[in-house]
């Protein structure tokens, strides 16, 4: 059964290191004077049934956005694996009715306003469907809906060393959703890595806001 968007938990990733550029929170870094971050949230709060944001460190610096603030279980900052299943676990605590959660990266400030629904469709009938989406030709796993019951499986295989996603996900049902380039061709899944792609974002975020 598709799982509905009110039953959906969100998981904003923003627990990177941001070596390339040059290290710190790049999700506090801002175009058109909002920080990716919360453009992030105010693209997901609307598609899901709450949002947690998976960031490690001091939980503080993020009061501001109001949002449940949880550090990666599993400890050393092997990557946004670590990030899904900290996102589950929360899910069975404190939303035991959400079968799903949704992850999106908190760098990409401007990520579908219907991915939860889309990537929501491609469930169908299947139990235990990870669902991915991919643009341009290509799979972005950090964007996904992922099934909370393979939690223990999940952390199981971070334990063993496990550490790329789809290294992972290669081991399910999984199935990707494509989404196409929109407003000024832009790519849907386009992330800010580097000092430069923040100011193509300014220029991006210009033409379609």
């Amino acid at each position: 059964m598709t799982p509905p968007s009110k039953q959906t938990v969100g998981i904003v990733l923003a627990g990177g290191q941001a070596r390339r550029m040059g290290g710190g929170d790049k999700c506090l870094l801002e175009i058109g004077g909002q920080s990716l971050l919360a453009r992030a949230i105010e693209r997901l709060s609307p598609q899901v049934a709450s949002l947690v944001i998976n960031a490690n460190g001091e939980e503080g610096r993020f009061a501001a956005f109001e949002h449940p603030v949880v550090k990666d279980v599993i400890e050393g900052f092997v990557g946004p694996l670590a990030g899904i299943l900290t996102g589950m676990r929360w899910a069975q605590e404190n939303a035991p009715g959400s079968p799903y959660i949704i992850t999106v990266a908190s760098d990409t400030p401007f990520f579908p306003h219907d991915l939860t629904s889309k990537l929501a469709r491609a469930v169908g009938e299947e139990e235990a469907m990870i669902v991915l989406a991919a643009s341009n030709g290509r799979v972005h796993p950090v964007f996904g809906l992922w099934p909370v019951a393979l939690a223990d499986d999940l952390e199981q295989a971070l334990l063993l060393g496990v550490r790329k996603i789809l290294d992972w996900t290669d081991r399910h049902k999984m199935v990707e959703v494509v989404f196409e380039s929109v407003d000024a061709g832009m790519d849907p899944c386009f992330n800010v890595n580097r000092p430069e792609d923040l100011a193509r974002a300014e220029l991006i975020a210009e033409k379609v806001e």
